[in-house]
C-alpha cells in the first residue's frame, strides 16, 4: 500500500507521504490525537476502542506507527486526511482549551515537587495522564527534566567552592519555578524551565 511505504505521493497532493520509518514529532502525534478524538465524539469508536487507538498515537515513535491509526479512521485509500496528517510540515493546528481535569494534572507534575516529589510526581504523571493527553505529557517531561537537572546540579556542585554557595539559590530557584509551571498548566498555557538538559524526550 502506497501510504505505508511512503515512496509514492497522493495524487494531486502537494508532497511526498513521509518515510514509514521516520521518527515522529509531539506536533504529528497530537494531529493524530485530534482524528481519533473527533471519531469518538462521532460515536464511530467504543471506550475500549478509543483508549486503544490514543494509546498508539500517544506511543508512536514513527510515521509507521501512525499511518495505520488514519488508515482505520479514513480506509485503506489514501486521502487528503490521511496526507494532512502525516506531513512532517502540516501547519499548526487551532487547539480548543483543554480539560480541567488535564490543567490539574499538569499543574501536579509541576506543584508536587513542593511536597517531596520532584522526580517521582512527574514520572508518575508521564506514566499515567501523560499517555492519554498531549497537555499533561508536555508539562510532566518538562517538570521531570528540569528536576533530573537540578538533582544532577545538586550532586555535582558541591565539589566546588562557588558550587556549595550557589546550591541554596538554586532550590528557591526551583521553588518558585515550579509553583510557576503549575500556574501556567492551570492557565492552560505550556511552560518551558531555563537551563534545563532535556534527557526525556
Amino acid at each position: 500500500m502506497a501510504a505505508m511505504t511512503g515512496a509514492s505521493t497522493y495524487p494531486g497532493g502537494p508532497g511526498q507521504v513521509p518515510q514509514a520509518n521516520m521518527r515522529v514529532t509531539n506536533q504529528d502525534r497530537e494531529h493524530v490525537v485530534e482524528h481519533v478524538k473527533a471519531a469518538y465524539a462521532e460515536g464511530r469508536f467504543d471506550k475500549f476502542e478509543f483508549d486503544d487507538r490514543l494509546e498508539r498515537a500517544m506511543t508512536a515513535r514513527t510515521h509507521g506507527d501512525l499511518m495505520p491509526i488514519m488508515t482505520e479512521l479514513y480506509g485503506s485509500r489514501p486521502s487528503a486526511h490521511l496526507r494532512d496528517s502525516l506531513r512532517p510540515t502540516a501547519p499548526p493546528r487551532v487547539s480548543a482549551p483543554t480539560e480541567s481535569n488535564e490543567r490539574l494534572g499538569a499543574s501536579a507534575a509541576h506543584l508536587l515537587a513542593l511536597i517531596g516529589l520532584p522526580v517521582i510526581g512527574p514520572l508518575i504523571l508521564l506514566l499515567t495522564g501523560g499517555k492519554t493527553s498531549p497537555f499533561i505529557r508536555r508539562h510532566a517531561l518538562e517538570s521531570l527534566n528540569f528536576h533530573l537537572t537540578v538533582t544532577g546540579a545538586t550532586l555535582l556542585l558541591p565539589f566546588t567552592i562557588i558550587g556549595v554557595i550557589l546550591i541554596p539559590f538554586m532550590w528557591i530557584a526551583a521553588v518558585v519555578l515550579s509553583v510557576a509551571g503549575g500556574v501556567s498548566a492551570l492557565a492552560d498555557r505550556d511552560f518551558r524551565y531555563p537551563l534545563t538538559v532535556r534527557l526525556v524526550k
